[in-house]
C-alpha cells in the first residue's frame, strides 16, 4: 500500500514534545499581550513594581496564554482539519495527541493559579473570568461574527490584571487601556480572518470578512484601530502619565497606519506581516515608551 503524501510520522514524544507544544501555542505571540500586562503594572503607581510581583505577572501571563491557545486548538481541531491553511497544525496533523494537549492545558492552568495565589487576594477571585473567556472565544465563531471582539476583550484583560496585581484595586486607567487593547486585538484579528474568508463562507464559520466582505472588514478594522489609539491616549491621561507615554501612543498610531497602508487582502504575505511583525513591533514600542515614562517621571 502506498502511504499518503501527508501521512504524519506520529505524535511527538520525548525531546520533540516541548517544541511541538510551543509551536502549538505559538509561544512567540505571547508578546502581543505581555507588554500590556507589564504596562498596567508600571502605570499603576508610575513606578517599577517589585521584581517578585513582575515575576508572578509573567508566570500568570505565560500560563494564561498557553492555556488559552491550548483550549483554542483543542476546541477548533475539527475545523482546523478541514481548512487547508490550518490542516498542518499539530493536532489535525497528528503531531500531538489530544491527551497531550489536555495535559499541557492543565499544567498551564496550574501555572496561572500558582501565580495569582501570590498576588493580591482579588486576583484569586477574578481568575475564572479570563478562563471562561478562553473557552467562549473558540465557540463564538460558530454563532457570531463578533468573535473578534470577544477575543479582544479577553486579551484586553491583560493591562487590567497587571494593574490589579500591583494595587489590588480597579481604576479607570486600566479599564481604558483594556478597552484599547480589545479594539486593537479585535481589529487585527479581523485582518487575519481575511485569510479564511472563503473557507468561512463555505463552512458556516462566522467572521467579519465572511459577514461584511473584504472592504467592510478593512473599514471596520481601521475604525477599531482608531478607537484603540484614542483609548490608549485617554488611559495615559487617567493614569497621570506624561509626554513620553503620549509620544509612544503616537508611534503606535503610525505603526497602525503603516499596517493598513501595506496590507493587501489578496496577498497572504502582507496579511501575515500585518498580523505578526507589525503588531509585535507595536506592543514592544508601547512598553518601551511606558518604561521611559516611568523611569523619567
Amino acid at each position: 500500500m502506498t502511504p499518503s503524501a501527508n501521512t504524519s510520522p506520529g505524535p511527538a514524544g520525548g525531546a520533540a514534545l516541548v517544541p511541538a507544544l510551543l509551536r502549538l501555542v505559538r509561544f512567540e505571540h505571547t508578546v502581543f499581550a505581555l507588554p500590556f500586562a507589564f504596562a498596567g503594572a508600571l502605570l499603576a503607581e508610575l513606578a517599577v513594581p517589585p521584581a517578585a510581583t513582575l515575576g508572578w505577572i509573567l508566570l500568570a501571563m505565560v500560563g494564561a496564554r498557553s492555556l488559552a491557545m491550548a483550549l483554542n486548538r483543542l476546541i477548533d481541531r475539527h475545523i482546523d482539519a478541514r481548512n487547508p491553511r490550518t490542516a498542518s497544525r499539530e493536532l489535525p496533523a497528528g503531531v500531538l495527541r489530544v491527551d497531550q494537549v489536555w495535559w499541557f492545558a492543565a499544567v498551564s492552568l496550574a501555572a496561572l493559579l500558582v501565580a495569582v495565589s501570590q498576588l493580591p487576594r482579588i486576583t484569586w477571585a477574578l481568575w475564572p473570568i479570563p478562563v471562561a473567556g478562553f473557552v467562549l472565544y473558540p465557540y463564538a465563531k460558530r454563532f457570531t461574527w463578533l468573535c473578534h471582539v470577544i477575543l479582544g476583550m479577553v486579551i484586553g484583560l491583560a493591562p487590567v490584571g497587571g494593574w490589579i496585581a500591583v494595587t489590588g484595586e480597579f481604576a479607570v486607567a486600566p479599564l481604558l487601556m483594556g478597552a484599547a487593547v480589545a479594539a486593537w486585538i479585535g481589529g487585527f484579528d479581523i485582518i487575519y480572518a481575511l485569510l479564511d474568508r472563503d473557507f468561512d463562507l463555505a463552512h458556516g464559520v462566522h467572521s467579519v470578512p465572511a459577514r461584511f466582505g473584504v472592504s467592510g472588514a478593512l473599514r471596520l478594522a481601521q475604525f477599531m484601530h482608531l478607537v484603540a489609539i484614542v483609548l490608549l491616549a485617554a488611559a495615559g491621561v487617567a493614569a497621570g502619565a506624561g509626554w513620553w507615554y503620549q509620544i509612544g501612543v503616537a508611534v503606535c498610531a503610525a505603526i497602525l497606519v503603516y499596517e493598513h497602508a501595506t496590507v493587501d487582502p489578496d496577498d497572504q504575505a502582507t496579511v501575515q506581516a500585518a498580523f505578526g511583525r507589525a503588531n509585535m513591533v507595536l506592543a514592544i514600542v508601547f512598553i518601551a515608551f511606558v518604561i521611559i515614562e516611568v523611569v523619567l517621571s
